[in-house]
């Protein structure tokens, strides 16, 4: 959001207008926004052959996939319903990456019927694969360096106690496997967590790919995933691509000196891209105060920002409909049946009932960890794209809510099955 002559603006369109058409509470994204962040990935990797897969579990709104499919990106996924839906986005499978964690094998064979790039990341997994698939279909692996790195430990994902991945201890096991099955493995694969400065983190899981990448001649690419962080303050630190741009393309230019078959840089940002492009605009319902605290309460709540309850993240907030008003100091909560507090003692343009308030860095992560908890409809969502608005996701009403609510016997008398009959007791 820009503010211009004393109003704030989303893509070239009011953002009061954009509340007042599509009610609230809504999520706007920016395109022009996401198209910037890519750019500025591109320009900061161009030294080296370098491949974005978008993360779409951070927004997987069809609108939002076919922009980045527009943008050039690839697509990252860890189920196999985004796989699916990245395809009804227009995405070819080779330009799909699937790396679910603890799932069915089932789920693997999907990926196998719909031709995406498979990566797996357990030694159980890929023995079964192997026996299955051999080397009819190319993998890759997914690898746990063991460096704990993220801005919380629920978004750490390469420490030792991880779940994710094969640790890097066992990649001669590894090879036993690749061999016995005659497995061609085309990628190598790191993810250490998310919100990282210290590009040396990045650095360090480039080396081990590296490192492992002789054992594995059929090798195309390694995936260090991502973890890019974006700023959430005006004053925050975020991670400096440019720099690891320079820094890993020159590592990556020295390694494929030494290769007849160069391999590919990829990697999987998911809210560098979309973070600040998306913010949620909610109503004020009521300004509560207490023996100690002023309350502004919205119409919003947990069931639809959770990062804040969650992971303790900092969203900046505005007051879009007063935003020259005297400064005051609200704690911003939620309606939801708990302590849902978005924001303690933050300093606001004077907020009233009705005011619209904007939390910034919503695109990641908010309409995608939305829950219909207390029985709220989910939010509508909105993309801003070449000064236009369109709704791309209308409003949940109760009758979507009750939609799949059945009361359908499990078993039918005419389907044959013998129900078990109840145990007397004795007498």
């Amino acid at each position: 959001m820009e503010k211009v002559g004393g109003e704030y603006w989303i893509g070239g369109i009011r953002a009061l207008e954009i509340a007042q058409k599509a009610g609230t509470p809504v999520y706007v994204y920016d395109a022009a926004i996401m198209r910037e962040q890519a750019q500025r990935l591109k320009a900061a990797f161009a030294s080296t052959p370098t491949r974005f897969m978008y993360a779409c579990k951070a927004l997987t709104n069809l609108a939002v996939l076919k922009q980045m499919r527009e943008l050039g990106l690839g697509l990252d996924v860890v189920s196999i319903e985004e796989a699916e839906i990245g395809l009804r986005a227009g995405f070819q499978p080779n330009e799909i990456l699937f790396t679910p964690n603890m799932v069915s094998f089932a789920e693997y064979e999907k990926a196998v019927e719909l031709g995406v790039h498979i990566n797996i990341d357990s030694i159980p997994v890929l023995e079964r694969f192997g026996h299955v698939q051999g080397g009819r279909v190319p993998i890759c692996i997914r690898i746990n360096p063991h460096i704990l790195a993220g801005g919380n430990e629920r978004i750490s994902t390469g420490h030792i106690d991880s779940k994710f991945g094969i640790s890097i201890h066992q990649l001669r096991h590894v090879e036993r496997i690749v061999a016995t099955h005659g497995l061609r493995v085309e990628g190598l694969h790191m993810h250490t967590g998310s919100d990282i400065l210290d590009t040396g983190v990045f650095l360090r899981a480039a080396e081990l790919l590296l490192e492992s990448a002789e054992k594995f001649p059929n090798l195309r690419f390694v995936d260090l995933g991502s973890g890019f962080k974006v700023p959430y303050k005006a004053d925050d630190i975020a991670t400096d691509v440019e720099e690891l741009g320079r820094c890993l393309g020159e590592r990556m230019q020295a390694f494929n000196r030494t290769r007849d078959m160069p391999v590919e840089l990829w990697f999987e940002p998911g809210k560098f891209l979309v973070s600040e492009a998306g913010v949620l605009l909610v109503t004020v319902d009521l300004v509560k105060q207490t023996t100690a605290t002023v309350f502004a309460g919205v119409n919003s709540g947990l069931n639809h920002l959770i990062r804040p309850m969650l992971y303790g993240s900092y969203h900046g907030l505005l007051n879009v409909s007063r935003p020259e008003a005297k400064q005051r100091i609200y704690t911003v909560v939620g309606y939801i049946c708990e302590t849902d507090t978005f924001a303690w003692d933050r300093q606001l343009p004077e907020v009233q009932e009705g005011d619209v308030l904007a939390f910034q860095n919503a695109g990641a992560y908010g309409f995608s960890m939305a829950s219909n908890y207390n029985s709220r409809p989910r939010p509508a969502e909105v993309l801003v794209k070449d000064g236009k608005a369109l709704l791309v996701r209308r409003r949940e009403t109760v009758e979507d809510l009750l939609a799949l609510q059945t009361e359908k016997p499990l078993w039918e008398e005419e389907s044959g099955i013998d129900m078990p009959m109840p145990i007397e007791e004795n007498t």
